[in-house]
């Protein structure tokens, strides 16, 4: 694998976390670095780190919320 690859993977407590308990993608990556933005598309998605994930979340904390506050009313 290049340097610069695991260096990324060290640096994201998330990538190497996932690499920890699933190695398969560490074939993946050995056997072709060009794959990289495929593994961390797959990991984006996998711990809903996307954008919309995100906007998702903080929709559903606001639905919450909103949902605590009438019931107090």
């Amino acid at each position: 694998m290049h340097q610069l690859i695991i260096k990324k993977l060290l640096e994201n407590k998330d990538y190497y976390k996932y690499l920890k308990e699933n190695s398969e993608w560490i074939k993946v990556l050995k056997r072709n670095p060009n794959r990289y933005k495929d593994f961390v598309s797959y990991i984006k998605k996998k711990y809903r780190l996307r954008p919309q994930d995100k906007v998702k979340n903080t929709l559903d904390k606001a639905e919450v919320l909103s949902e605590v506050l009438s019931s107090l009313k």
